[in-house]
């Protein structure tokens, strides 16, 4: 039996009318030290996010979450933030914040593969 660790997860949001504090769940971030697993998984319901909020720029919150997937994983082209630690980079995505993206709570759990669980957070939450 392969021996469990702890994970933290959080999920993505766009939140169209800020103001509103409506929002759509688009993805979910998560965060393994252990098994030095740091990623984020996407999808994109434009109709429900258009359903918020009909003008919305869909290609420009892609690109937002483009830019998000990238500095969780560490893409160095992605700036300065995507090239501090895992868990530097994981605490500033997940911060708190009011804007277009935004994230839930970060919530603990125990994993023996952060990837698969990884997939099954987002086929439960997102899919």
């Amino acid at each position: 039996m392969s021996e469990r660790t702890v994970y933290e997860y959080a999920v993505v949001r766009v939140v169209p009318r800020v103001e509103r504090e409506e929002f759509v769940n688009v993805g979910v971030a998560l965060y393994c030290r252990k098994q030095r697993y740091a990623d984020v998984k996407i999808y994109v319901d434009e109709m429900k996010i258009k359903a918020l909020y009909a003008d919305i720029d869909v290609s420009m919150i892609n690109e937002h979450l483009d830019s998000f997937r990238r500095i969780c994983i560490g893409d160095k082209q992605a700036g300065r933030i995507a090239s501090l630690d895992q868990p530097e980079r994981f605490r500033w995505l997940t911060a708190n914040r009011s804007t277009l993206i935004q994230c839930s709570a970060t919530h603990p759990g125990m994993c023996v593969s952060a990837e698969q669980t990884h997939d099954e957070l987002f086929n439960k939450l997102i899919l």
